[in-house]
């Protein structure tokens, strides 16, 4: 069963303006492409263009991609905003709330399709059901349920861990960026009778700030650990399971991608899935349908992933009941 992939993109932006490529390509269509920091070949990444190919938009045939990344900086989302917008495509995805926040603010007019969490606490739409602005797209959680989930999972696996940590971007962690989301995260924590603990990881967010990061959890005598679902997490996912597993804490994971690299327990939106439906939402935008007739998406179901080899290395026993209910188990 396939699971788990999510979000992001890309690396490095093209030598040339998106305009000046175009140039070559007959009945063309322009798209850009945001991310915070993940590569193309990323399993939901490439099913997005494989899912417009279907559609008959084809890179290099009738359509032009400038992909950009903040590459992990939450201060370059302005710049590659503007350098997004100032190519004037036909439309603009992009990955994470709070970047499409910042492409919202620097145009009004050009169709804007994102994956993200909550966009109505976000501010990008008032309805899911009918679009407000120039902004739709699909939302991979859900809300304080999702978060509620996760922790009870952890429970289950380590009845006795009180401590649960969060690591999450600073910002996200202080409430000045998607204030929801920790809002969320801490409700879950006090219903389910734990205290949450801040792992921040500051920006940019690179090997050596999430080693910092994990120096939290052996100061706070973290018992078990919850794993933000942001864009620049996912880019680092094989950095942050090592650091767990020589942590040897169970954790909850937000994508697939993790659960395949050894991640304890995974409980998530198929991104693949999401990644697939926004790329249709694209091709709306395309063929010339308004952003308020294109309803946000949201995420129908998750599936549970477990790894009995992560198991083991930490000393635990994932409980018969636990491994009867997952959609996957991993060995």
């Amino acid at each position: 069963m396939r699971r788990r992939d999510f979000i992001s993109l890309v690396g490095g932006a093209v030598a040339l303006p998106l305009a000046v490529r175009a140039e070559s390509i007959k009945n063309k269509y322009r798209i850009a492409f945001l991310t915070a920091g993940l590569k193309r070949d990323y399993p939901p990444v490439t099913e997005f263009f494989d899912e417009l190919s279907r559609a008959g938009y084809v890179e290099g045939q009738n359509i032009v991609v400038e992909f950009l990344s903040t590459e992990g900086r939450s201060e370059r989302r302005s710049e590659i905003a503007r350098d997004a917008v100032r190519g004037n495509p036909d439309a603009i995805f992009v990955i994470t709330g709070p970047l499409t926040q910042h492409v919202r603010d620097v145009t009004a007019t050009i169709p804007i399709a994102c994956a993200t969490s909550d966009p109505v606490a976000l501010g990008l739409t008032t309805s899911l059901a009918r679009p407000s602005g120039n902004v739709t797209g699909v939302v991979v959680d859900a809300g304080i349920e999702g978060w509620g989930k996760k922790l009870q999972l952890l429970r289950e696996v380590a009845p006795r861990a009180r401590r649960i940590g969060f690591l999450a971007r600073q910002a996200v962690w202080e409430g000045t960026e998607t204030p929801a989301v920790v809002r969320a995260v801490r409700a879950a924590a006090e219903t389910n009778g734990v205290d949450l603990v801040g792992v921040p990881v500051a920006s940019p967010m690179q090997e050596v700030e999430y080693r910092h990061a994990f120096e939290t959890i052996t100061m706070e005598k973290v018992d078990a650990l919850v794993v933000q679902d942001s864009e620049e997490n996912l880019a680092h996912r094989r950095l942050i399971v090592d650091l767990v597993a020589k942590a040897k804490i169970p954790t909850v994971y937000p994508f697939r991608a993790y659960a395949q690299l050894g991640g304890l327990i995974t409980y998530a939106v198929d991104e693949v899935e999401l990644l697939r439906y926004a790329a249709t939402q694209i091709v709306q935008i395309i063929k010339g349908k308004r952003v308020q007739d294109i309803p946000w998406y949201q995420a129908r179901s998750f599936q549970l992933i477990l790894n009995t080899k992560a198991a083991s290395a930490i000393g635990i026993e994932l409980p018969p009941t636990l491994l009867a209910r997952a959609d996957e188990v991993i060995e």
